[in-house]
């Protein structure tokens, strides 16, 4: 009770601080602001809004200041793209696909508004249904990790390359595999942690610190995604007019056990590793149906199914946060961006990380949900304007952006090349189906696992024993296998004949 009494207070305390600090209000309402747009304008995302302000502040300006710009433009991200899906059912974000299903048609039966104010309302409390459970499970995994060592940290990061690879691929598995180990191997680029040897750098002294996050981050997700506009340039048109925005209190009230489920599973879809937003919105999406009393509704302008998929991928970025600051896990690509940017001021997340500095990312969470919704009740109108800039106009801008962005951390010619090269592979990856955001993943843990990894050999003398005799580490052996070997094409065939069996004597014992 203690310790919960003091987080408490430490929560407090620092909610109070940023409210009554101007400086909050001068990055916040701007990152809010610039992330709703990236959401709204589509061919922009989350990931990418995020990307660019990590360029801009990196380390640059005070930790503080630069978590306020980032997790503002996150969360408006992630709502922001909502307003194409509902008005023109063109997914401003693949956060916010699943929300044109009914969306769209409420706005064609005349309900654009209403349908706006319910994303806007569920948004908002999913955000801060994420952001307490952030609160409340962080500080017990933190307890439970610091029991965690190398063993398992290098398992962890492991799993979270493998993970996200298996749930990211658009058609074969082991493309997402092979993505994520390719950025395992980039991550082993320059000198080695625990020797200083030079490893990889082909007498080229800038790779002697390894590839740059921020360089790496800008070309994998910035560039191809600029590339993917300018070819297939998409005219929105006009959004529709929509009345009244501002929903009711009863109806928000009369939904509030649909957004709270919907709060739940993003949360949950959300913290497991390399997931993202996206996955919480259709899994909600698909729950919902399941649940609802009219599930013929769902498709054709039911509310339930809108909120269901905003309250999800919103409470998502909660999630997302809990392995990215208990672990060093990022569970969403805005996330691996957010971890690229602790790394960069030199904040290692896990068991040493500061515990103020979580609640100081709680209570950001909390302003820039009050935020959002205030932007999205009061100032719709404005972003439903900023649907109709063509993507020829703000995609040249994205792109001076992204180049100053990398510049400006290494200050070099060469994070240039670095980030035109990643750009240019990741267009190429994109092109054949392969994941990026398993790329970036490895990328960023791969300095995890091939430290831990290592020197977990080198204190058992080189015997990898040492993985099975710690029950936590052998326990997470067992679940890198399993994942592997469940894909494989005999297997995933069996155990589906397996459960169809038992389905059908299930159904004969009825």
């Amino acid at each position: 009770m203690e310790f919960l009494l003091t987080q408490l207070t430490g929560f407090t305390t620092s909610l109070i601080g940023l409210m009554i600090d101007p400086v909050t209000y001068a990055y916040l309402v701007p990152a809010v602001f610039l992330g709703i747009v990236f959401g709204a304008l589509p061919g922009l995302t989350a990931t990418l809004a995020v990307t660019i302000l990590t360029g801009f502040f990196g380390n640059k300006f005070p930790l503080d200041q630069a978590l306020i710009a980032l997790i503002g433009a996150y969360v408006g991200a992630i709502y922001g793209g909502s307003y194409p899906s509902i008005l023109l059912n063109i997914p401003g974000t693949a956060a916010s696909a699943a929300t044109a299903m009914d969306g769209y048609p409420l706005t064609r039966q005349g309900q654009g508004g209403q349908a706006l104010g319910l994303t806007t309302t569920a948004s908002f409390i999913g955000t801060l249904f994420g952001t307490c459970c952030l609160l409340v499970f962080v500080w017990v995994l933190l307890m439970v990790s610091k029991n965690i060592a190398s063993p398992e940290k290098a398992l962890l990061a492991l799993l979270g390359i493998i993970l996200s690879g298996t749930l990211m691929s658009k058609d074969l598995v082991i493309k997402g595999w092979i993505s994520g180990l390719a950025g395992l191997a980039m991550a082993m680029v320059g000198l080695d942690p625990l020797l200083s040897e030079e490893r990889y750098v082909f007498d080229w002294p800038y790779l002697l610190s390894g590839f740059q996050v921020v360089p790496v981050l800008m070309g994998a997700f910035a560039i191809p995604q600029i590339m993917e506009g300018l070819r297939q340039v998409r005219f929105t048109g006009k959004p529709p007019s929509i009345g009244r925005i501002r929903p009711e209190a009863s109806e928000v009230i009369r939904r509030m056990p649909t957004i709270l489920r919907s709060g739940a599973i993003g949360t949950g879809v959300g913290a497991l590793p390399g997931v993202g937003e996206d996955v919480a919105g259709w899994v909600s999406y698909g729950v919902g149906k399941a649940v609802s009393k009219e599930p013929e509704r769902y498709g054709r302008g039911s509310k339930d199914g809108l909120i269901s998929a905003e309250a999800a991928n919103n409470a998502a970025i909660g999630g997302a946060l809990i392995p990215l600051l208990v672990l060093g896990i990022p569970g969403s690509p805005p996330a691996a961006a957010l971890l690229g940017a602790l790394k960069i001021n030199n904040v290692i997340p896990g068991p040493t990380i500061d515990p103020g500095l979580i609640l100081h990312i709680v209570a950001i969470l909390v302003m820039a949900s009050i935020t959002m919704l205030l932007m999205g009740l009061f100032t719709a109108r404005l972003f439903i304007l900023v649907l109709r800039v063509p993507q020829t106009v703000f995609l040249p801008v994205v792109l001076v952006l992204t180049t100053i962005g990398s510049f400006s951390v290494g200050g070099g010619v060469n994070d240039l090349f670095l980030m035109l090269g990643v750009g240019l592979v990741a267009y190429a990856m994109n092109a054949m189906q392969y994941p990026i955001a398993p790329l970036v993943i490895g990328v960023i843990l791969g300095s995890l696992f091939d430290e831990t990894f290592r020197r977990s050999l080198l204190i058992a003398d080189g015997d990898l024993l040492v993985f099975l005799s710690r029950p936590g580490a052998a326990l997470l052996l067992c679940i890198n296998v399993l994942l592997v070997v469940s894909q494989i094409p005999v297997v995933r065939r069996s155990v589906m004949a397996g459960f169809t069996r038992l389905k059908s004597r299930a159904v004969r014992t009825l």
